[in-house]
């Protein structure tokens, strides 16, 4: 017969997954004059995890990455990482971060940028493992300058890893890369968490979130609106699509039962619903002419959007 945990017992489970946050927001607020950037900001950054914040533009994102980083301060709450001050000298040796906003001289020769930024670190990856990592062994001659967008960002990449950074920050890592290139990319995020490396990665990209993240924030108006495994999230929201051409009113089929949002594409329309069969008896019955009807499974994409458009969370102004 179990019996119920000791109090040593739970002390020692919460010890544990207190002891399992590598970086920690508890009741953080940040605001920029009369922007409110975060508000009440609560959640924590797990070791080993790849943790995804997603957003609208506005919502909080980069606001949150700066003050991990160490580049801004809450006005109240507690923040830290690695259990101590994200601005200390300690913390900014394990970490890494590759950010929207990065610049670096364009004359300098890709290896020399690597060189220069591995100097920074007590136990740096190698020149030649940090170019074999990001892809650019046949470029560490070239300067920065003459590189095309793709092989910039993968640039900016090796200098976030070069570090050998326990936690490493990703901020839109893909933009400007190839399908094929953005691939590389993604399995080289896998490797690294592979080998114990803790992640945060915002992107735009949602498929990128869906692909790699083990858990995923959503942040809007400066307020976390749902968290968990891309599964989690995508279950919280309509669980089917059905698309269709209907000459039906757009409000009528936004008001039938289990009807979570419905959007024009071209002459058809996209119903996001948790009542699909339900939904498609009412068609048929409201619309004997309704036709091209293709019934799926609702991606993340579908669940980020009725997350945001739902989202009632009072802001006076978003940042």
């Amino acid at each position: 017969m179990a019996t119920a945990p000791t109090f040593s017992q739970e002390h020692n489970a919460a010890a544990h997954l207190h002891s399992n946050a590598v970086a920690r927001f508890e009741g953080v607020n940040k605001s920029y004059g009369p922007v409110h950037a975060l508000v009440d900001f609560n959640f924590e950054v797990r070791a080993g995890e790849l943790l995804a914040l997603l957003g609208p533009n506005g919502a909080g994102k980069t606001t949150a990455i700066r003050l991990l980083l160490g580049l801004a301060r809450p006005n109240s709450g507690r923040l830290t990482v690695f259990g101590g001050d994200p601005a200390s000298v300690e913390t900014h040796v394990r970490v890494g971060a590759m950010m929207q906003v990065g610049r670096v001289p364009e004359t300098l020769r890709v290896r020399e940028h690597i060189d220069l930024f591995c100097s920074y670190y007590p136990n740096p990856l190698s020149i030649s493992e940090t170019l074999a990592i990001a892809g650019l062994e046949e470029l560490k001659d070239r300067k920065f300058g003459a590189l095309s967008s793709g092989q910039k960002q993968r640039v900016l990449f090796a200098l976030a890893i070069c570090g050998n950074p326990d936690l490493l920050f990703l901020d839109e890592p893909t933009v400007g890369l190839d399908v094929e290139a953005r691939h590389l990319l993604w399995q080289e995020i896998r490797s690294l968490l592979q080998r114990g490396k803790t992640v945060v990665l915002t992107t735009h990209y949602l498929e990128e979130a869906d692909a790699l993240a083990d858990r995923i924030v959503v942040i809007n108006k400066g307020s976390i609106i749902a968290q968990g495994t891309p599964a989690e999230i995508k279950s919280r929201t309509a669980g089917k699509t059905i698309r269709c051409v209907t000459e039906l009113p757009m409000e009528l089929l936004r008001g039938l039962p289990g009807v979570a949002d419905v959007l024009r594409d071209r002459e058809a329309v996209i119903i996001h619903t948790s009542q699909p069969e339900n939904v498609l008896r009412r068609l048929l019955q409201l619309d004997l002419e309704v036709s091209g009807m293709e019934v799926s499974s609702a991606g993340l994409e579908a669940a980020f959007l009725a997350l945001t458009r739902n989202d009632d969370t009072p802001a006076k102004s978003r940042a």
